[in-house]
């Protein structure tokens, strides 16, 4: 099932949705995807007056939206027998997905933006404009439903010619589990070489270590020990790690 949801800002901590787009397809065991079984979209009425950047960029006004609530009951219904949620930047959506109704916390999600590697595939970049462009698509971009079934378009599509839909890649790659290595209390001025390799600052406000941390494949383990205390603690350490499942995986409870 695809999913998009359409904000009042980026914080997804504070800022609130509104609005929820989602697509359910069928597909085969080979990512081939056969037909949509179902749409959902709906408004959501924020508590403040939705920014002017927001309406310049959805469309979407304090007219539109006012009066509305998404029914959780509607969402647990529509939900209930997907597989896994697919979103283009699922750290984004899964978190504000899940402040407003539990039933994403039980489900497998997927992020078709950084799980495909698109710019191996031949495409300039992982943004969806990006990507339909180079199919030779356009759409309204940032409505919910509208994104949800764009997305569709390039999930179903063999990249490079292949053999394989991005369907497939993306699925393969959400089931491979993860690592995040936390680096606490390294260095300070060694954070740039920290940056380097791609590591992401926490600032610790949601609970988690504040530290600099990764996400890598599990083969990827030792190499990123063997970094960290070569280059960057000069010394053995323990370390903590979280390995991660589509389960867990964008959510903000790991």
């Amino acid at each position: 099932m695809a999913l998009d949801v359409e904000t009042t800002g980026l914080d997804t901590s504070n800022d609130e949705i509104i609005e929820l787009g989602m697509v359910k397809f069928a597909y085969l065991p080979s990512g081939e995807i056969t037909h949509i079984t179902g749409i959902f979209e709906a408004f959501n009425e924020p508590s403040v007056s939705i920014p002017s950047e927001i309406v310049e960029l959805t469309g979407i006004t304090d007219e539109l939206v006012a009066g509305h609530k998404i029914s959780a009951d509607d969402v647990d219904s529509f939900v209930a027998d997907a597989a896994i949620i697919i979103a283009h930047n699922a750290a984004f959506d899964r978190q504000f997905s899940e402040r407003y109704w539990s039933t994403f916390e039980h489900k497998n999600w997927a992020c078709s933006a950084t799980q495909v590697e698109w710019r191996k595939l031949g495409f300039e970049g992982s943004r969806l404009t990006y990507l339909l462009a180079g199919c030779g698509y356009f759409h309204h971009s940032h409505r919910a439903a509208d994104d949800c079934k764009a997305l569709l378009e390039i999930l179903s599509m063999k990249p490079n010619g292949g053999e394989s839909t991005a369907l497939a890649l993306l699925l393969e790659s959400a089931r491979k589990p993860t690592i995040r290595i936390w680096a606490e209390q390294s260095p300070f001025d060694l954070r740039d070489t920290l940056k380097k390799r791609k590591y992401r600052w926490n600032d610790g406000s949601d609970g988690r270590p504040k530290a600099w941390y990764v996400d890598a494949a599990e083969a990827k383990q030792t190499d990123e020990l063997n970094f960290l205390r070569d280059e960057i603690y000069q010394c053995d350490v323990d370390l903590l790690i979280n390995r991660i499942t589509a389960a867990q995986r964008f959510s903000k409870r790991v």
